[in-house]
């Protein structure tokens, strides 16, 4: 049974100066104790860490130079016509198909992008998003001599051109009709991947995750290809899109990690006042991934690289231009090739 409080308020007023100089150091320490966890927690425990976006996209440096030309027939995303009707397809194909035709795809490792089709006009494109320089200098730097930090040639970008090469798309992959849209809505998203594009401007390999398990704590998402299509068809889905119910699988590649410890950024680390200790570990593992010149150097690296990440469970993860330490945990590492469905229709935004 809940009891009343007494009414009389000089009572009330004796009980609140009596209490107030026991409690008053505690009740300020304990304030102060949550003040310092709320400012201090999430800036260094937010999981996973949010993928860190950028005002502008800059300048490759000319050190970086892919062994592919990037995004070679690319043109500008046109205007469309208002009241035209695209139909969006759905296109995925092995990586590297091009020179190793389904090796990977036997492997499950795969690249997506998405095709565009104007009824009114009849003309195809095709629009992806993928690494600048491929995918070893995206996930792993260059040891200079000259420079005493790593160096990256890390960028990824959108690609738009017209056609749709139908072969290179069906013959070991899809090429599935997804939705429809108008021009209106068309054009809106192309004004979205004009931001999306200029800000997001690297690639990231690895999902890390705590375990294998549903559920599992995720320290860190990857920004490849597939992820470029998830974020134009939930973009699409918010302007009215609605998709068909077809299962949309797509590769991810994940490490299982600890929770990771953060070591700092290229100045902390490798600046004039940086941790010498670090900084040699940091290069000391990476050093087993550069390109190698023979088979014998390549598989002593492969030891190497065994040692590091499964004997004495490290790696060492650049995200967000920022160096992170993961305490490796088995199974280590997994490619898996998951269905990620396709997003619903926003109800509140009616087609444009």
């Amino acid at each position: 049974m809940v009891r009343e409080g007494n009414a009389d308020p000089g009572v009330a007023r004796q009980r609140a100066a009596g209490a107030a100089p026991g409690c008053a150091l505690w009740c300020w320490a304990l304030v102060l104790l949550w003040l310092a966890t709320a400012a201090a927690g999430p800036s260094r425990r937010q999981w996973p860490v949010p993928y860190k976006r950028f005002s502008f996209r800059p300048e490759p440096d000319p050190y970086c130079q892919a062994k592919y030309t990037f995004c070679p027939t690319g043109s500008p995303i046109p205007v469309m016509k208002g009241d035209d009707i695209i139909e969006v397809f759905r296109l995925q194909a092995p990586v590297w198909e091009f020179k190793y035709g389904n090796l990977l795809g036997h492997l499950k490792i795969m690249h997506d992008a998405i095709g565009f089709r104007s009824t009114l006009t009849g003309k195809n494109f095709t629009m992806e998003w993928y690494e600048l320089f491929q995918l070893g200098n995206c996930t792993f730097p260059h040891l200079r001599p000259e420079m005493n930090a790593p160096f990256w040639c890390n960028q990824g970008a959108a690609c738009f051109f017209e056609g749709i090469d139908d072969i290179h798309w069906k013959e070991n992959g899809t090429l599935v009709l997804v939705a429809t849209i108008s021009g209106n809505t068309f054009n809106e998203m192309a004004k979205w991947v004009k931001q999306d594009n200029e800000t997001g401007i690297y690639y990231e390999t690895w999902t890390v995750q705590a375990s294998p398990e549903r559920g599992a704590e995720t320290w860190f998402e990857s920004y490849d290809c597939s992820k470029f299509v998830l974020r134009t068809y939930k973009k699409l889905a918010e302007l009215g899109a609605e998709f068909k119910k077809i299962e949309t699988n797509y590769t991810r590649i994940f490490l299982y990690s600890g929770e990771p410890t953060y070591l700092g950024n290229e100045t902390s680390v490798f600046g004039p006042t940086g941790n010498k200790t670090l900084a040699l570990a940091i290069k000391k593992f990476y050093y087993p991934f550069k390109p190698h010149s023979s088979t014998k150097e390549f598989l002593f690296s492969i030891l190497q690289i065994f040692d590091a990440v499964i004997v004495h469970r490290e790696f060492y993860l650049f995200y967000n231009f920022e160096y992170w330490l993961l305490p490796m945990k088995f199974p280590f590492i997994k490619i898996t090739y998951e269905e990620i469905p396709l997003p619903n229709r926003n109800k509140t935004h009616s087609d444009l």
